[in-house]
């Protein structure tokens, strides 16, 4: 762990932990590589997209989208040095021009075919 990693929020540690298992499950299991990069999530929505025709229920799933969403999340605080938030159980991002973004949560939307980590992490990126 990087000293970086060790000073972040209390906020992080669950989402942190989400994104890794979700790399390890997708190398392991899909044989995909995540490397925390902004094109990373052309793979993840792609996955999304396969998931969703297989057509398992929702809560079939539930746990792989909030490893996805928390992947993206992962990928925003890295791309635009945002910090996870908490409250109440759910997080998000915020990034340092104060936008809040749900990457869970888009992830989900993904899943129902309304929503993309990519555009979400394209438009955290892109400063106000």
């Amino acid at each position: 762990m990087t000293a970086a990693q060790d000073t972040r929020p209390h906020a992080a540690a669950k989402p942190v932990r989400w994104a890794a298992d979700t790399v390890a499950m997708v190398r392991e299991g899909a044989r995909v590589r995540l490397d925390y990069s902004a094109q990373s999530l052309w793979r993840v929505d792609r996955m999304i997209e396969d998931i969703r025709r297989e057509g398992p229920p929702h809560g079939a799933v539930q746990s792989a989208l909030r490893g996805f969403g928390a992947y993206a999340g992962e990928v925003i605080v890295r791309q635009t040095g945002a910090e996870w938030w908490a409250t109440g159980g759910e997080y998000w991002v915020r990034t340092p021009d104060g936008r809040i973004w749900d990457p869970i949560d888009e992830a989900r939307r993904a899943y129902g075919g309304h929503g993309s980590l990519r555009l979400l992490c394209r438009d955290a990126a892109t400063a106000r």
